[in-house]
């Protein structure tokens, strides 16, 4: 029998400034050619589970307290120093902005093989060779941070795996991805499974990982195993308002605890929605290019507005121009050709401090704007340097700490906190500024489905509270999350190579699949539900809300198996 790549036995960790341990009991095994899905809500422990197996704990993390035993191959992690390690295992980050080390995509793919010290010509053989594998042979020559965050994120990828590891960690390798860059990502681990490497996913779009049929699946709960075994019994036992499972799979096991049909009132989920197009415009866009390199345009002639009521989701594929179309309106880029208006003032001759009280910003990557020393102080800075007196700060701060779940985090440096929940706090900072309009890049990237729901639903509330004090007059939020766009906004824009090509509600947008191919974009089980049982709703909206329309479906119909863990 094949022995196993990886063996992880009784493994509990509490890191040095926590009290409770991260990590408790954790024991399986992975086999060469096998993929492990790695499930479970912000916060559960699986990052502490990775940084356990490539060496971070106890070589980076020290002072903590570790129990239990980690083989790769056979040896003890313990026993390796980091640079050994790194050599059979390969990481890669949640954030690619803390992996990517070099100024051209061909000296950061190269540069762990480097420090092999092989020859140059072994070196530039095998950066080829993944870059092609990946698809980004494009990209070969490009600087790192004009790449977009999905690009980034592939070439992450293709630093790990030129070093050609035994043993692949992935933590949210989706995050940043559009849907079918995502699809050509887990295609690609699928052939590296298939070639004898073991792969670790850890990742929030569970519906997308089930595609390449991983082996296992690890499910961890506030630290401890819960669940370790096939799909089929995951998919049984896993809360379908805690994890996001296929759409239909959803619908049907929330159908079948209703007692009665359709009901008469929609259910609280629903998300109500009051764009019309003839209200107040807030930003407008008026047949804006722009380029950052002359011969590479990145938006052409683009034209549109937002205004009061607006939810608009932005979505194409990487580097389309979503972005840099966005940071037009917060003042960090100004257009070539066209102009832009924000609150009516032309932003070439206004500054980005000024336009904060009607666009608030949240930044892809949390780093780019957390640096205070703590959460509420992060928090505080905004509203109070832009005028907020002290009362009115205090009262922002507690309601953007409600809105977004980061009750008990108030006093901890914000990066310190785990990858979603730094995302948290960055959404946060920008809600208790009160902003007429919130920005968000990326918003849920990095959350687990119920915690993001959680704060979209608190958004919206706040945004049609009707009595003339709700934060936001409008929400625009860029997102590879097609489930996201068409259950929360109520318009959505969609982008391809620099051009808006499509603007209009989503049951509009999305009915075309060749528009939808020519963006990246890949129908969703949410979608192709939403389409089929139009005519009955009227509009699109989630799975929940989904449920009701369905048939009663016996509990008997849910798969069975696995071997749940108390």
């Amino acid at each position: 029998m094949t022995a196993p790549t990886l063996v992880v036995h009784n493994l509990s960790y509490r890191y040095r400034t926590r009290q409770d341990f991260a990590l408790r009991g954790c024991s399986f095994s992975a086999y060469p050619g096998e993929i492990i899905l790695v499930a479970g809500a912000s916060g559960c422990g699986k990052t502490t589970l990775m940084r356990c197996i490539n060496g971070l704990i106890p070589h980076s993390y020290r002072g903590g307290e570790l129990h239990g035993s980690i083989l790769i191959k056979g040896e003890p992690v313990t026993g390796h120093s980091l640079s050994s390690l790194a050599q059979r295992v390969g990481t890669v980050l949640q954030d690619p902005e803390k992996q990517i080390v070099g100024a051209y995509v061909l000296n950061e793919v190269a540069f762990g093989l480097e420090n092999l010290a092989l020859p140059r010509e072994t070196i530039l053989q095998r950066v080829d060779e993944v870059l092609n594998f990946l698809g980004i042979a494009h990209l070969r020559d490009r600087e790192t941070f004009a790449l977009s965050g999905g690009e980034k994120q592939k070439v992450a990828l293709a630093g790990v795996l030129a070093m050609q590891p035994d043993l692949i960690l992935l933590d949210e390798p989706l995050a940043s991805l559009d849907p079918a860059s995502a699809q050509e990502a887990l295609d690609a681990i699928r052939r590296l499974a298939d070639n004898g490497k073991t792969v670790l996913i850890i990742e929030h779009r569970v519906e997308d990982v089930l595609r390449i049929r991983p082996d296992k699946v690890l499910y961890l709960e506030d630290g401890v195993q819960r669940y370790w075994g096939p799909v089929e019994g995951f998919l049984a036992m896993a809360d379908p308002t805690q994890v996001k499972l296929p759409a239909e799979y959803t619908a049907r096991a929330i159908r079948s605890r209703l007692s009665t049909s359709v009901p008469a009132e929609r259910p609280s989920m629903t998300i109500r929605r009051n764009g019309d197009g003839r209200s107040e415009p807030l930003v407008v866009f008026e047949h804006v290019d722009f380029w950052y390199d002359p011969d590479r345009p990145v938006l052409h002639d683009v034209s549109t507005d937002i205004r009061v009521g607006d939810v608009i989701a932005l979505l194409g594929p990487n580097g389309s121009g979503k972005t840099t179309l966005v940071k037009h309106a917060i003042c960090l880029l100004r257009p070539r050709r066209g102009r832009v208006l924000v609150a009516g003032r032309d932003t070439r001759k206004t500054t980005a401090a000024q336009t904060a009280r009607t666009v608030g910003y949240v930044f892809q990557s949390p780093s780019h704007m957390l640096f205070a020393p703590t959460v509420a102080e992060e928090l505080a800075f905004g509203p109070r340097n832009i005028g907020f007196d002290e009362a009115a700060i205090a009262r922002n701060v507690a309601e953007a700490v409600r809105i977004t779940h980061l009750e008990g985090l108030e006093s901890l440096p914000p990066l310190s906190l785990s990858f979603g929940q730094q995302r948290r706090v960055g959404i946060a900072a920008v809600v208790a500024m009160r902003s007429h309009i919130l920005a968000m890049d990326e918003p849920t990237s990095g959350q687990d489905y119920r915690h993001y729901t959680a704060f979209m639903d608190a958004i919206m509330a706040m945004r049609h509270q009707g009595n003339g004090e709700a934060p936001f007059k409008a929400i625009l939020f860029i997102t590879h999350d097609l489930d996201l766009a068409l259950s929360y906004a109520n318009r959505i824009w969609l982008f391809a190579e620099g051009r808006l090509v499509a603007d209009g509600p989503p049951e509009q947008v999305l009915a075309d699949d060749a528009l939808l191919q020519r963006c990246r974009l890949i129908p969703t089980s949410l979608l192709r539900l939403n389409r089929a049982l139009l005519p009955q709703t009227g509009r699109f909206q989630r799975a929940e809300a989904l449920a009701p329309y369905l048939p009663p479906t016996l509990a008997a119909d849910r798969p069975s198996g696995g071997m749940p863990m108390t």
